[in-house]
């Protein structure tokens, strides 16, 4: 009897150190399984740039925080020289685009943009419009100076480079004394374009795409070739930034195929 039951104990300590074991090892499985990926930190992109690429880039912030919900894209859009100065003045920026090089190349003569992401991102094309319904004869950029064109709005020349290509074309043309006088000035290329869309001007210069972007105008003359400088539109990641990588990040993105498409819905050209 006594036998059985030190029989009987040795087979309970057996089951217990097995049942112990067993459990010590599915525990050691389960802290061998990997952690949850941690969430990717929220980043907020602050990115001052020209108002002709309003909507181009505004559909391209939709596609771009559908595959990156983590960063919120803020846009800054203004007249390439006004928002220069406001980074200038230190105003938050993380990316720059300008509608022209002047303004980046005085951003970097200050070294307030780096360089080594600097990229001509797209091109534009100046052209005049008139209202849809209007019935002036405007073929060339020379029509402006007759006396049916009372009024013909512009970007103001010193902030807004638009302004500053359509005076370009003018003074080539030889025409600019003739057309001074009926000149009124817009604080950007988009309230030219709302001008000529009430019919506050008779015509008006703005970027092609803008001409795209109404259905209540139409084109009279494209500038011709040679009678100003490429419009080029630069783009670079600020040195103040403190979201390098995310903000490289998007500007690569910028310059690929799905925003390429995009660009080229809105009648820009990619950048050489």
């Amino acid at each position: 009897m006594k036998f059985m039951n030190k029989k009987i104990l040795v087979m309970m300590a057996f089951m217990l150190v097995v049942v112990l074991a067993i459990s010590g090892c599915g525990g050691a499985k389960q802290s061998q399984q990997p952690a949850p990926a941690a969430q990717q930190e929220p980043v907020e992109l602050n990115i001052s740039a020209a108002v002709s690429l309003k909507d181009a880039l505004t559909e391209i912030q939709k596609n771009y925080q559908v595959k990156n919900p983590n960063v919120k894209l803020v846009y800054n859009l203004g007249a390439s020289g006004s928002l220069q100065k406001q980074i200038e003045q230190g105003a938050p920026a993380d990316i720059f685009i300008s509608a022209a090089p002047k303004q980046m190349d005085e951003l970097e003569g200050k070294n307030l943009v780096n360089k080594a992401t600097r990229k001509n991102l797209v091109e534009n094309k100046l052209v005049v419009v008139v209202p849809k319904d209007s019935k002036l004869e405007i073929t060339t950029y020379e029509d402006l100076a007759k006396d049916s064109v009372q009024k013909l709005a512009l970007g103001e020349t010193a902030t807004v480079p638009a302004g500053q290509y359509a005076q370009e074309v003018l003074k080539k043309l030889n025409i600019w004394d003739k057309v001074q006088e009926k000149v009124v000035f817009a604080k950007d290329v988009r309230t030219v374009l709302a001008y000529v869309e009430t019919g506050n001007v008779e015509a008006g210069i703005v970027y092609k795409t803008d001409s795209l972007a109404s259905d209540k105008v139409k084109v009279a003359a494209t500038a011709p070739e040679g009678s100003h400088q490429p419009i080029l539109y630069p783009a670079a990641v600020l040195a103040g930034t403190k979201q390098q990588k995310a903000a490289e990040d998007f500007l690569t993105y910028l310059s690929g195929a799905e925003s390429k498409a995009v660009f080229e819905k809105y009648g820009f050209t990619m950048g050489k």
